[in-house]
């Protein structure tokens, strides 16, 4: 009788503290963003021949449940008053790592072959969407994470952005040679509770 109880009191305990832990909300999990520093200014910009990819944040640090705005440019220097590149459905790309919880926000992308004239000095631009996803092997935690994001906008935490762009242009109009481009760069920013 006593073993019984004593085993039942166990089974209790356990449904307790199993239930203690799996709340799945986010905010619960503490980020420790305050353990990081914002390490880049909130705008990089990088120079490969013809072309500058920029990667802009408007803030080093946001308020959580405030709009994080992330663009990327790509912008022609070079002596052709027009140029065109070709791409998927989009020629920027923004993968986050939320650093806290070593979380990725991964950035999916259709990829049909594009084509978009540039002229020079006149930059293209793209605003981030919400992306990432999960599957059903992922942990509670993650998804949590994910779906919290998706419907309340980034938690809080230290992201990074390594954004590049990618795409390719043609070096001769009568030839099929091609010059391939994948231009990287990062930025970073914080989210406060």
């Amino acid at each position: 009788m006593r073993v019984s109880k004593l085993l039942l009191s166990l089974i209790m305990i356990t449904f307790l503290l199993g239930g203690c832990g799996s709340q799945g909300n986010v905010d619960n999990i503490s980020s420790n963003s305050d353990d990081y520093d914002v390490l880049n200014i909130p705008r990089a910009e990088i120079t490969e021949d013809d072309f500058v990819y920029r990667l802009v944040t408007e803030k080093e640090e946001y308020q959580k449940g405030y709009s994080v705005k992330i663009y990327a440019e790509l912008e022609y220097i070079g002596d052709k008053e027009t140029v065109i590149i070709y791409h998927a459905a989009s020629p920027f790309y923004f993968p986050i790592v939320e650093k806290t919880r070593d979380y990725e926000i991964n950035y999916g992308m259709n990829e049909p072959l594009l084509s978009t004239t540039l002229k020079r000095g006149q930059p293209l631009r793209e605003e981030y969407e919400k992306s990432g996803g999960y599957g059903e092997q992922d942990k509670k935690e993650y998804v949590d994470f994910i779906k919290s994001f998706w419907e309340n906008g980034f938690p809080a935490g230290y992201y990074v952005v390594d954004g590049y762009v990618d795409f390719y242009v043609q070096s001769n109009e009568d030839s099929n040679d091609k010059e391939d481009f994948n231009i990287k760069t990062q930025i970073d920013f914080k989210v406060n509770e």
